[in-house]
Order: structure tokens, then sequence, then C-alpha cells
């Protein structure tokens, strides 16, 4: 990979993590804002619902901040566009669609099977 799409993929990455951490602030601010007594039970049960999906949605996306930072070291490092698994090079393709990706798609797929026949048992 040379210089250029490193820094493609570089910019890429830093945009999406910035955008994940902006929606984090507000979403801190919207739940510190809407902290109200609603005296009906059921609009109670409502708010509180929406309040848990909001706050896995978010752990969702701080786990997705640290793959983030590490495909950023990855990139610092001369490591990132490789697979861990195998050591070839991961398809500009799958990049773009996954910048975060770490298998080669052949290499997850794998993954993916052997995961799936070990959850069985």
């Amino acid at each position: 990979m040379n210089e250029r799409q490193l820094e493609y993929f570089r910019r890429k990455l830093q945009n999406w993590r910035a955008e994940l951490l902006s929606d984090s602030r507000d979403t801190i601010s919207g739940l510190q804002d809407s902290t109200r007594n609603i005296p009906d039970v059921a609009d109670r049960a409502s708010e509180e619902t929406d309040r848990a999906l909001e706050l896995r949605t978010r752990d969702r996306q701080r786990k997705l901040v640290a793959k983030i930072d590490a495909a950023l070291r990855r990139i610092d490092e001369g490591e990132y566009g490789y697979c861990d698994m195998t050591g070839e090079p991961i398809s500009l393709k799958r990049l773009d669609a996954r910048p975060i990706a770490t298998m080669s798609l052949e290499a997850q797929e794998r993954h993916e099977r052997r995961e799936r026949v070990h959850r069985d048992d």
C-alpha cells in the first residue's frame, strides 16, 4: 500500500472516530438534559427502555473507537492492511468497506466458520 492510500485510510478512520465521539457527547448531554420525573409508569418505562438502548449503542461505539485507534496505530507502525492470520495484504475494497478489518476476507470467513462449529459444541 502506498503513502497516498495510507493517508486516505488514516483520514477516513480519523473522521469516523470524530463522528462517533461527537455522537457520544450529544448522547451524554441529551441524557443529562432529559433526567426528569415522569409520573406515568408506562411513560417512565418507555423512557428507561430508550435510555438503555441508547447506552447499549454508545457502548458498541466505544468499542468501535478502540478498534479505530488500533487501526490508526497499525498505520503508524506500518502494519495496516495486512491480515493478522496469514500476513497477506487485505484487499483495498475490503478495507474501504471496513477500514478496521484485521483479516482478509478469506481468513475472516474461515474464522467465522470455525467459530460456528465450536459454538455448537
